[in-house]
């Protein structure tokens, strides 16, 4: 049988608040909780708890018949932990019903992979395990952040132990070749790759509303005649999307939910596909060829590259900036540095900065918060600078406590002594300045009475010369 592979990218950042160039080394507090929370409990309104619970009951329905997909970010979990723990709870009901998958991501949706591959490693492990520790379950495969493969990454993938990674099923990649086959990395051959079948996605994650649409309304019916289209030897169609389709980006009055709820029935009654999942689709399928990608693509834009974060000198200048502080991140024990250093290197921030204004500029407005990709530019780029402060004096203290740590117990209590005989000195020194008609002098205390003639008169004697009545002699006699 052919195979169906159904992945949802699940991923929330946590958005900056509106941080001016007066709050740098004042306010270090960078994010929007209120923003942040707002939009997370509006997403699990429409989108997150719905479409589980619809996910849920098509399991209950079909059993391991149906079976789907997530990669959920670490930045999403850990507002599903501060704003939306109903949202946690339903996933992991999903993932005990044996018929979903976990798979692994970046920590923070981050561009990494492009910059720093300790990083990269660093958060593809802290991600692995937040999965494990709320879903029990360890991922096999890899899915980078927006799909942004290269051979590069691909390698560094299959080095950490993946048997499979999901890419773009790109047209300038394939060329003539179908994106509904296994293929390999080119360096590494163990790796599988499955590659998004953008039309038949896209005609669900875009399409699926818009009227201007030569073939809306697209029903169950229509979209598995499509399946059955395919030609008879290719083997998979990986339906690859955001969760937020549902209900957020496609909203229920268009008939979403409804079509996703009878879509399986349509599939089992009048197709020859069935549902698997990544881990599955790689272990029953056998790839055709490698695929040589030399430079990173993406399932973003018509153009799937990167520009819709990299490219143009906003985005560079952030982007460039921000990583300069790797080497000194490795030095920081600062959980709320590391904390934030995550946060900050969410892909989001730099698409805030994209100034793409033609083919895709709609989309790109719809997910910005900002005016304009300048204010984004500046707004980063004003957290970023009370940022590298809080690191500079991060490490600087821990350069002084290290420095420390290397005198013996004696030396130690030597600079105790003389600090604490410092102290008393300047204690004796305060001590005197708070007494009455005392005064500094030359960086001397002294008295304010020491200046002036003291307030008991000295008498001095004056010589008077007179004579002696009886002799007649002058004599000299003092008078007071």
């Amino acid at each position: 049988m052919k195979t169906i592979c159904f992945y949802f990218q699940v991923h929330q950042p946590f958005r900056l608040k509106r941080y001016r160039f007066f709050d740098i080394g004042a306010n270090h507090h960078y994010f929007d909780d209120f923003a942040n929370k707002s939009i997370m409990r509006k997403v699990a309104e429409k989108c997150y708890l719905p479409t589980n619970q619809l996910f849920l009951d098509l399991i209950k329905e079909y059993g391991c018949r149906f079976k789907i997909s997530y990669s959920i970010s670490g930045t999403a979990i850990d507002q599903f932990e501060m704003y939306a723990p109903d949202v946690l709870e339903s996933f992991k009901r999903l993932a005990e019903t044996g018929c979903v998958e976990f798979i692994s991501e970046t920590y923070s949706h981050s561009l990494s992979a492009l910059k720093s591959e300790s990083e990269f490693k660093k958060q593809v492990q802290l991600h692995k395990e937040k999965i494990q520790q709320h879903f029990n379950q360890t991922p096999k495969v890899f899915r980078n952040t927006e799909l942004i493969y290269s051979d590069r990454i691909g390698e560094m993938v299959a080095e950490m132990g993946y048997k499979a990674m999901l890419s773009e099923g790109a047209k300038h990649i394939l060329g003539w070749k179908s994106p509904n086959f296994v293929y390999t990395n080119a360096i590494n051959p163990r790796l599988k790759l499955l590659l998004k079948n953008f039309t038949l996605s896209d005609d669900i994650a875009f399409r699926f509303s818009n009227r201007a649409w030569n073939e809306w309304p697209l029903t169950t019916e229509k979209y598995v005649h499509w399946l059955n289209s395919i030609e008879e030897k290719e083997e998979i169609v990986n339906l690859f999307m955001d969760y937020e389709t549902f209900g957020e980006h496609q909203w229920a009055e268009t008939g979403i939910f409804d079509f996703m709820r009878h879509l399986p029935q349509r599939v089992f009654s009048e197709s020859k596909f069935e549902f698997l999942t990544p881990s599955e689709a790689a272990d029953k399928h056998q790839p055709i060829a490698m695929m040589h990608v030399p430079n990173p693509i993406s399932w973003a834009d018509e153009e799937r590259d990167l520009t819709a974060w990299l490219g143009n000198d906003l985005q560079d200048e952030a982007f460039d900036k921000l990583y300069s502080l790797i080497d000194k991140m490795n030095l920081v024990h600062n959980e709320e540095l590391i904390r934030d250093w995550k946060y900050l290197q969410t892909s989001d921030h730099f698409y805030y900065m994209c100034t793409k204004w033609f083919s895709d500029g709609d989309v790109h407005k719809y997910f910005n918060p900002y005016d304009s990709p300048y204010e984004a530019f500046i707004n980063f780029m004003n957290v970023l600078s009370d940022f590298i402060l809080r690191v500079e004096t991060e490490i600087l203290g821990n350069r002084k406590e290290n420095e420390f740590a290397t005198y013996s117990q004696d030396e130690i209590n030597k600079i105790i002594s003389e600090y604490e005989n410092k102290i008393n000195e300047l204690k004796s020194f305060t001590a005197q300045l708070n007494k009455p008609n005392i005064s500094i002098k030359k960086g001397k205390v002294v008295s304010k009475s020491s200046n002036k003639k003291s307030e008991t008169k000295k008498i001095k004697s004056k010589e008077i010369k007179t004579k002696d009545k009886k002799t007649g002699t002058k004599v000299k006699s003092n008078k007071k």
